[in-house]
């Protein structure tokens, strides 16, 4: 009887071990008491600087402001759900703050009994991508040489020349831009950068393996031999610095290195590794994330994404990397290699709606045949940008040698390195600014399309864009000529009229630096359309643009040229807008934004004018709105003359302006 017992009792214990078990993500309802932190200002800040960088937070506060960088979706999760589940003999995996989630791998009988515990949402599936073994496509068998290395530039690109040479890399490099002091987070397969001559160099802040939980992002033992080779490709196609073979564009920016791709099979790149990933880079303070990882078709074709699902909300790594750009990061992804397969389309998490995802062109700027195209499911423009991903020139971790690839993985490296020189060159600019003007320099920008979206990024284009700053309370346009050597510096005019008038404001403009700017934009009362003029040494007068004018409304922090100010492209954040005409007789026009927000189709908006004694006059609006940006006439006939206040208020926000009626 005891021999049957212990039989029995082996059995049992067996049969636990070898039980099938799946990754799941463990939602929870809330996040305990700590929500009541968000509103006592000492109390947030204090956890903020415990999970957070200064960095981080000082990024945050310059996309977010100082009352808005830490919110609910940074909040710990709760230890004590944690703490029930390991009572389960469950064992976490990742912890997802953004989600108020947690991963583990549980049994059937464990998916059961976490479903019953009161504090849990929901429990799902975490999706495992199915990886291609190698893209081979008609444009990687053509061998593309350019032999004209020697270049009148400061650094000797060697045979990678052509790719960067494109995207006008080394006319920024030549001004002494090197994306110094951008901080740079890559997620990909593995980084063998210490053996190989072009990174072992780099300046790499941190590293982490979220397959084996250790700071080991090379191969190690249970790795297969090519686990660390595409994200060493990658890393050195942005970061490579070796003179005469490959000077990546930003070899001088430090770096964050995330393994988030198993390869051990075809089949093991999961989408909560992606996510927590982006957390540590978050807290590490990153200013831009760059992955040439696509997710689209999975193990189990019952739970493959569809085309359906690329709407920029649906999958875990999407939701991430919006997430991620909500607080200040710059996101940048491939677009995908399904050009010419049957999917076609962009994979996630190229669909997200502030999410840069990057195609890939010939070296002679032609869209590849592999290049992902648009529209997302909800059809907006996609790809945002392109840059070369056929024939690229990059280090091999096989005997430390060079050899040339293709794919979307290559291209966005490239677009990375061209926004790391565009934030070192103007450390003021968020990450809303620097997706904007990356935008507006594309070589398509005027009409952008599903194969190439707003063009081929152009780090000369983006540098040379005017952009404006707020310091000190003070709003500065600034201005560089990166195409033009030969300029007399006193020559330099900044011109203006308002755009309701054709009075003509001409400004001197400054000399900092390698640009220009200047501070009468601060006289500025409603929208302007500009341009600015210079002469050489020789006389001649060269006007920029050539043709049309760029426009600046006061108190926004985007300059336009060609993207239009009502475009489809969902506004970043709550905006109210000065009233025009004003002062006025009789009506009057107010603009308002209604931001995008993952967590919401619609936002609750309430306008309201009052007197000069707070009375209320007109309530213009009050209801749910989804993203966009609206307009509403206001009727004052029935008003005396005399100063309004009219306020915008949403969700965690309130702007307050006044406009004058004078009869």
């Amino acid at each position: 009887m005891h021999f049957l017992f212990k039989l029995i009792l082996v059995s049992i214990l067996i049969t636990g071990s070898i039980f099938p078990q799946q990754k799941y993500l463990i939602y929870f309802n809330d996040k305990g008491e700590t929500g009541n932190i968000l509103l006592k200002p000492v109390e947030r800040n204090k956890v903020a600087v415990k999970t957070l960088s200064a960095k981080s937070i000082n990024r945050r506060i310059k996309t977010l402001g100082t009352d808005k960088y830490f919110d609910y979706d940074d909040l710990p999760v709760p230890e004590k759900y944690i703490s029930r589940l390991r009572e389960l003999d469950i064992r976490i995996i990742n912890k997802l703050k953004w989600f108020n989630a947690v991963s583990a791998y549980l049994t059937f009988s464990q998916v059961e009994k976490v479903k019953a515990l009161p504090f849990v949402k929901k429990i799902e599936p975490v999706k495992k991508i199915k990886i291609r073994k190698k893209l081979v496509t008609l444009e990687e068998k053509t061998l593309y040489k350019n032999t004209n290395f020697v270049q009148n530039y400061k650094y000797d690109y060697g045979p990678s020349f052509g790719q960067y040479e494109l995207s006008q890399i080394p006319e920024v490099h030549n001004l002494g831009i090197t994306a110094k002091g951008v901080t740079i987070g890559i997620l990909d397969n593995g980084f063998r950068w210490k053996a190989v001559s072009s990174l072992m160099n780099a300046n790499v802040l941190a590293e982490y393996d979220f397959i084996f939980h250790d700071s080991v992002t090379s191969n190690q033992p249970g790795d297969v031999k090519t686990q660390d080779t595409h994200g060493t490709q990658v890393f050195s196609i942005l970061a490579g610095f070796d003179e005469g073979m490959i000077v990546g564009p930003a070899f001088d920016a430090d770096f964050i290195l995330a393994k988030t791709e198993d390869n051990r099979s075809e089949t093991h790149v999961e989408e909560d590794n992606y996510a927590a990933a982006l957390e540590w880079m978050d807290s590490l303070g990153v200013d831009i994330t760059t992955s040439s990882l696509g997710y689209s078709q999975f193990d189990d074709s019952g739970t493959s994404y569809t085309y359906a699902d690329m709407d920029g909300k649906t999958t875990i790594v999407t939701r991430a990397a919006e997430k991620a750009f909500k607080k200040g990061i710059l996101t940048i992804t491939s677009a995908g290699n399904e050009g010419n397969k049957n999917w076609h389309y962009i994979t996630a998490p190229a669909d997200g709606f502030r999410t840069l995802a990057i195609g890939a062109v010939t070296p002679a700027n032609v869209v590849a045949s592999f290049s992902s195209r648009g529209p997302s499911y909800d059809g907006r423009v996609k790809p945002d940008l392109v840059a070369q991903g056929v024939s690229v020139y990059n280090a091999y971790v096989v005997g430390n040698t060079y050899v040339r690839s293709a794919g979307t993985s290559m291209s966005a490296p490239i677009a990375a390195g061209v926004a790391g020189l565009l934030l070192s060159a103007y450390p003021g600019l968020n990450n809303r600014q620097l997706r904007h003007i990356l935008l507006e320099t594309g070589d398509n920008s005027a009409n952008p399309d599903y194969d190439r979206g707003y063009g081929l990024i152009s780090a000369a284009r983006a540098i040379s864009f005017p952009n404006i700053v707020k310091k000190n309370g003070t709003y500065i346009l600034r201005k560089a000529f990166v195409d033009s050597t030969d300029i007399d510096s006193s020559s330099v005019m900044f011109f203006y009229h308002l755009a309701n008038s054709d009075v003509v404001v001409p400004v001197k403009m400054n000399k900092n630096g390698f640009h220009y700017e200047t501070t009468e934009v601060n006289t500025v009362n409603g929208e302007i359309e500009f341009w600015f003029e210079v002469h050489d040494t020789a006389g001649n007068v060269y006007r920029y643009p050539e043709s049309g004018n760029y426009s600046w409304e006061s108190g926004k922090e985007n300059v336009y040229f060609n993207l239009p100010k009502t475009e489809a492209r969902l506004p970043e954040e709550f905006y109210l807008s000065q009233n025009y005409p004003n002062p006025f007789n009789g009506f009057t026009t107010i603009k308002y934004d209604v931001p995008f927000d993952e967590n919401n189709e619609t936002l609750q908006i309430k306008l309201t004018v009052y007197d000069i004694l707070g009375r209320k006059v007109a309530t213009l609006v009050d209801k749910y709105e989804k993203p966009g940006t609206y307009e509403i006439l206001f009727n004052g006939n029935n008003l005396s003359s005399g100063v309004y206040i009219y306020r915008l208020r949403g969700e965690n926000f309130v702007q307050t302006r006044k406009m004058l009626l004078l009869k």
